[in-house]
């Protein structure tokens, strides 16, 4: 896993039910897996369905997949803000991680075996409310908030996962604004912070096969 994601900015969502954090259980996950790897199959030309009648996939929701090979990346996209089902963004976001990540090459199907599936869930998106850069950096909770950075057209965002690398809110900070096209140092009183928890699953977590 790396500090650097590619993500979609996708329109904000509608008054619409979604699926809320509190509201999943642990099967959600094996099923949010299994989408996802059988659009990945289904992008490849392979014929593998997978169960997709649970009514919450029908709820407006928003997932990141993450590709990883060898345990290093190999494609990350995903919806900030739920506007679609959970059900279409799952397997929009993954065969958006497996064929159109602008920093890899297509995935291959000589690749499918080696590759790790995670999904991560989000919450809804919470602005935060700050006077200065310090005031920010001090409300940051570490292994536990996504963050979105945005100053005018200038936007990013780290999914909760990137504390892992970057355990310091300040190093933390500095690399967001540098991914979003920004010196590390910038700093503006235009700056807006959002945040968002998420839950997340791993294929070698839940023993799924890759077969």
């Amino acid at each position: 896993m790396t500090a650097r994601r590619a993500l979609h900015f996708n329109p904000p969502s509608h008054r619409r039910d979604r699926v809320g954090v509190n509201q999943r259980f642990p099967n959600h996950g094996k099923i949010l897996l299994s989408i996802a790897r059988s659009s990945i199959l289904a992008g490849l030309g392979e014929d593998c369905p997978v169960i997709e009648d649970d009514d919450w996939l029908r709820e407006h929701g928003a997932c990141f997949v993450t590709l990883t090979r060898n345990e290093r990346l190999r494609g990350c996209i995903g919806t900030l803000e739920a506007y679609r089902s959970l059900l279409a963004d799952v397997k929009a976001n993954a065969l958006a991680a497996a064929f159109h990540d602008p920093r890899f090459p297509p995935l291959v199907k000589t690749e499918l075996k080696q590759v790790e599936i995670e999904v991560s869930l989000l919450s809804a998106m919470q602005d935060m409310v700050f006077v200065n850069e310090q005031d920010a950096l001090a409300q940051l909770r570490p292994f536990v908030d996504g963050i979105v950075f945005q100053h005018g057209r200038f936007r990013s965002t780290f999914l909760p996962q990137v504390w892992e690398q970057l355990p310091d809110p300040a190093e933390f900070m500095a690399h967001l604004k540098h991914k979003a096209g920004l010196y590390p140092d910038f700093w503006d009183k235009g700056v807006k912070l959002s945040r968002y928890t998420v839950s997340k699953w791993k294929e070698r977590d839940l023993e799924l096969n890759h077969d």
